[in-house]
C-alpha cells in the first residue's frame, strides 16, 4: 500500500483490520496474484486513470472465498474463484463484490487462473466482440509473448486464423510458438513489413492485435488488407501518431479496446466472456505461460520484472497459501 502513487519503493506491506463485509460482497482468501504492466503504470500514477490513494495494486487473481455477505447465494466458501477489479490484490485477503468473483471450473490451478481476468479477457473481447475474427482470417500479433499478446495467439487460434506472431527474441518467439502460433517474426528486424507479408503467402493480414505502440504500429496498419481491423491494445513503445489517410485507403478500422470500460458500461458481456474463457481454459484450449513467481514479500521485484519486460511469459505473487 501507498498513501501517494509512484514508484514500487513507495509501496511496503501494512497489516490492515478486517473490516464486516457489506451487502453483495465476498472475502476471498488470495492464493496467487498476476502482475502486469498496468498494474505497474497504475501504480505509478501513470496508467490512462489515476486511482484514489491510498492504494493498494493488485487487479487479477484467485483464490479460495473465505466469507460472503448475507444474501450472497451463488458462491460459498470454499469457491475457488478468480478476482477481477482494478485494485487491492497485492494481499493476503480482499474484499470484492460479488460481480468481481468467478468461479473457477475443474482442470485449471490457482496459479493460471491468476492471470486469467487481464489478459485472456482483454484478448477474447478485442478479437471476438471488436473484430469478429473469422475462420480462416489471418491475425498478426504484437508482443506475441507478452501478457495480452500470447493471450491473443490462443484466442485467435481458437477463432481458427491463421497467427502471425511477432516478438523481439529467440525465446520470445519460441514461447509464441508455443501457444500456437503458425509461423513468427523478428519485431526488430529491418524488413519486417516484408517478413510479416512473406509470412502470409505474400497477403496483407486481416486484424492486427496491438499492445505495443510507438513505431510498431504505423507500420502494422500499414500491413492491413482491404477491410482490414487494427486493435489498440495499449502503447509501452509510446503513443503513435497514424496519418488518416491510411485507414480510407485501406477502408480499415483503428479499433480502441479498453477492458475497463468494457466491464463499468457492459459488465454482463465482461462476464459472460470471462466464463467462455474459463471453460476454454478447464478444457485446456487456453493455458497462460508463467514465467517466474514471487513471494508477496518481493513485490517490488516482481513490479520491476515486469517493468523491463524482458521475461517470456506471466510473472506472478504467490500467497503461498496453496
Amino acid at each position: 500500500m501507498a498513501d501517494e502513487l509512484g514508484p514500487a519503493d513507495r509501496y511496503s506491506l501494512r497489516v490492515i483490520p478486517r473490516r464486516p463485509l457489506v451487502a453483495g460482497e465476498v472475502r476471498v482468501a488470495i492464493h496467487a496474484t498476476g502482475v502486469s504492466y498496468a498494474d505497474v503504470l497504475t501504480a505509478a500514477g501513470e496508467y490512462q486513470v489515476k486511482p484514489p490513494v491510498p492504494f493498494i495494486p493488485g487487479s487479477e487473481a484467485a483464490g479460495i472465498v473465505i466469507e460472503t455477505a448475507p444474501g450472497v447465494t451463488d458462491v460459498a466458501a470454499g469457491n475457488r474463484v478468480v478476482c477481477g477489479g482494478w485494485h487491492g490484490q497485492f494481499a493476503e485477503e480482499c474484499v470484492l463484490p460479488r460481480g468481481d468473483v468467478i468461479v473457477i471450473p475443474s482442470g485449471l490451478n490457482l496459479i493460471e487462473a491468476a492471470v486469467f481476468p487481464g489478459s485472456f479477457s482483454t484478448a477474447w473481447h478485442a478479437l471476438v466482440d471488436r473484430a469478429g475474427v473469422q475462420p480462416g482470417e489471418t491475425v498478426l500479433v504484437l508482443g506475441a509473448a507478452g501478457a495480452t499478446g500470447y493471450a491473443a495467439v490462443q484466442v485467435a487460434k481458437c477463432r481458427g486464423a491463421y497467427v502471425i506472431a511477432s516478438a523481439s527474441t529467440l525465446e520470445k518467439r519460441a514461447l509464441a510458438e508455443q501457444g500456437g502460433a503458425d509461423v513468427t517474426v523478428d519485431a526488430r528486424a529491418a524488413d519486417w513489413r516484408n517478413e510479416v507479408k512473406a509470412a502470409n503467402g505474400g497477403k496483407p493480414v486481416d486484424v492486427v492485435f496491438d499492445p505495443v505502440g510507438g513505431a510498431a504500429t504505423e507500420a502494422a496498419f500499414r500491413s492491413l488488407a482491404w477491410k482490414g481491423r487494427h486493435l489498440v491494445i495499449g502503447f509501452p513503445g509510446g503513443i503513435a501518431s497514424l496519418r488518416t489517410n491510411l485507414p480510407l485507403m485501406k477502408g480499415a478500422s483503428l479499433i480502441g479496446v479498453n477492458i475497463r470500460e468494457l466491464y463499468q458500461f457492459e459488465p454482463e458481456m465482461a462476464n459472460a466472456n470471462m466464463g467462455r474463457i474459463l471453460e476454454l481454459a478447464s478444457e485446456g484450449l487456453l493455458r497462460p505461460a508463467i514465467s517466474r513467481t514471487y513471494p508477496l514479500d518481493d513485490f517490488s521485484l516482481a513490479m520491476a520484472a515486469v517493468a523491463k519486460g524482458e521475461s517470456a511469459g506471466r510473472i506472478l505473487l504467490d500467497m503461498g497459501q496453496s
